[in-house]
């Protein structure tokens, strides 16, 4: 259950950083609403999983599902630069969390 709470906590970092870019965009109340609800969902789910994943694993999972799906939401949802560099970056952080979950 842990590891799904991780995965889900990863996808909610992924939506509040959408959050941010929708309070830049629509300064709102609702807006900002959003984003506190997101992270903070992310936040707690973060902290239940690092009661049983390693404080490192769990972090780096964490902050490399918020990593990877935030910069791939930005070059096909909002258009940022695509480039194979960036892809090869993206693939590092997925391989490095791999990497952190086989040793650990």
């Amino acid at each position: 259950m842990a590891w799904i709470a991780l995965i889900v906590a990863g996808l909610c970092e992924v939506a509040g950083v959408l959050a941010i870019k929708r309070a830049t965009t629509n300064p709102h109340w609702s807006s900002y609403v959003y984003m506190a609800l997101t992270f903070g969902v992310s936040f707690t789910l973060l902290s239940y999983a690092m009661e049983s994943i390693s404080m490192g694993t769990a972090y780096a999972i964490w902050t490399g599902i918020g990593t990877a799906g935030s910069t791939l939401l930005g070059m096909f949802v909002f258009g940022e630069q695509k480039s194979v560099i960036r892809v090869g970056c993206i693939a590092l952080i997925v391989g490095s969390v791999v990497g952190l979950k086989l040793i650990a």
